[in-house]
């Protein structure tokens, strides 16, 4: 809820500001890297802890729950990759968790973490990493570099040249230039489009929760319960979409053409 003392702008601004250190290109957002790294733990943990506990007899619910999300994303990647599967499985699982797991903190009531760490000092506090476009940049440049292995791995070193150099106008030296141009966008815009649908999904719906959290408090509740049924949906199909496009990306770049 918006403090009296604090202007509307004065609220958005400091609930859009990150905890930072560093200036310029090497500005680190402390508070992304930090709930980055909690739901990491959070993944690894609860996965860890089912498969101690896995058993052949009848399981727990843990161990459902983790059964599906594996089943789920298996046959996600059967479906949409047709070389090898035994690193892009489990990075499509890790993708998804983890993408479903930072966009989960944007269910947090808006005020309540922030005002938490004021409480011992520090004044700004962002915890939903999807909304920040570092994060979301940081993770599909790693799906980039990924592309271009699979890419070398599918073709061979001469295959990936080749095709960057006369697809998909053809050998003709007046056109390799085009295709040249064509190629290099073509990569460049898988990543940007990853990066940029995630970050503006989540930063609006972000944007939103902290606009009902400046109505009266008497007034919050209808919207914000609304909204979070709504953004419920969203939550998961972002990160659905996020290891989906990464799995067909792959495939994309694996395959001859």
């Amino acid at each position: 809820m918006a403090s009296a003392a604090q202007s509307p702008t004065e609220y958005v601004t400091h609930h859009l500001t990150h905890l930072s250190v560093g200036e310029g290109f090497w500005t680190f957002n402390v508070d992304t890297l930090f709930w980055s790294w909690v739901t990491g733990i959070i993944f690894l943990s609860l996965f860890y802890a089912a498969a101690r506990r896995a058993t052949a007899g009848e399981p727990g619910k843990l161990q459902n729950f983790v059964e599906i999300m594996v089943d789920f994303v298996d046959n996600s990647v059967a479906d949409g990759f047709h070389g090898p599967r035994g690193f892009v499985a489990p990075l499509a699982l890790t993708v998804f968790v983890w993408v479903l797991l930072w966009n989960m903190l944007d269910l947090i009531p808006v005020d309540l973490l922030p005002w938490l760490a004021s409480t011992v000092g520090i004044h700004y506090q962002r915890i939903v990493p999807s909304a920040d476009m570092n994060a979301t940049f940081g993770l599909s440049l790693s799906v980039l570099a990924l592309i271009i292995i699979y890419s070398i791995k599918g073709k061979g070193v001469k295959g990936f040249i080749k095709e960057l150099l006369f697809h998909p106008f053809g050998s003709f030296p007046l056109l390799v230039p085009f295709n040249i141009i064509l190629n290099v966008v073509e990569l460049i815009a898988k990543p940007v489009s990853l990066a940029l649908r995630l970050f503006g999904n989540l930063y609006a719906a972000e944007m939103i929760f902290i606009l009902i959290a400046m109505l009266p408090a008497w007034i919050q509740f209808v919207p914000g319960t609304a909204w979070a049924i709504f953004h419920i949906l969203v939550i998961p199909l972002q990160a659905f979409i996020f290891m989906t496009l990464t799995i067909v990306y792959l495939s994309l770049a694996y395959e001859e053409h």
